[in-house]
């Protein structure tokens, strides 16, 4: 089966490098090419990708900081001119980060990484998923929370408040944690401290979003993330 392969890059010669590179591999398909951030989430939206192929300087948000807003990012090879966001890079677990101008070799060692490690995540569309609810342990008891009570959930140091409608409950997970679990086409991360469910959102504008009765702010590296998603809700 082919790992299918998403391209985000600015620059169309870098792009048509990995496009023949990737052509003359076995077991690749190119799935997309994109030369912006937005467009790269709108194809991980509708498509399952295995191998992310991802640009840092590119229009208006960084593909580290793109990265960042990934509830499930694929496996992710990093290509860039810029040696300095390497160690940045590995903490956000990529797979390799290749240096331009490299080489087919160079490229294939990247490739093999993805397969010999076992790191193949799909970024799965949101109708396949399924599950309507997460249990969480509180107060030495694994208790019940189905995804639509939720409105938001507060991140504070080593723990969460999850908000749902008459009360909140504490839980003591790291906010990065639940992220992974939950699902993407119902929950939005705004800002460094907040998840919030979309469904929930009762009005927004250019720095805030309005739930409950509470207005939380929308954190810079991931306000185009969450404006494209509430765009293409508004089309739906």
């Amino acid at each position: 089966m082919n790992l299918k392969c998403l391209i985000v890059d600015d620059e169309p010669i870098a792009q048509n490098i990995v496009k023949g590179f990737i052509a003359d591999t076995p077991n690749l398909e190119v799935i997309g090419i994109c030369d912006n951030a937005m467009e790269a989430l709108k194809i991980l939206q509708e498509h399952t990708v295995d191998i992310l192929f991802l640009d840092i300087e590119m229009p208006k948000i960084t593909g580290l900081s793109f990265l960042k807003t990934l509830s499930h990012p694929p496996a992710t090879i990093i290509t860039t001119a810029y040696r300095e966001f390497a160690l940045e890079g590995y903490e956000l677990d990529v797979v390799d980060y290749l240096l331009k101008p490299f080489s087919f070799e160079r490229f294939l060692k990247a490739v093999n990484k993805v397969s010999c490690k076992n790191e193949i995540t799909h970024y799965t569309k949101p109708e396949t998923i399924s599950k309507t609810y997460e249990y969480f342990k509180i107060d030495r008891k694994n208790v019940k929370v189905n995804y639509d009570e939720i409105i938001y959930i507060e991140g504070l140091s080593n723990y969460v408040k999850i908000h749902l409608e008459q009360k909140h409950l504490v839980v003591y997970h790291k906010l990065i944690d639940l992220e992974k679990i939950l699902p993407v086409n119902q929950f939005i991360r705004i800002h460094k401290s907040y998840i919030i469910s979309i469904d929930k959102i009762k009005a927004y504008g250019n720095d805030y979003v309005e739930v409950l009765d509470q207005q939380l702010s929308i954190g810079n590296t991931y306000k185009d993330t969450f404006f494209s998603v509430m765009s293409q809700r508004h089309h739906n």
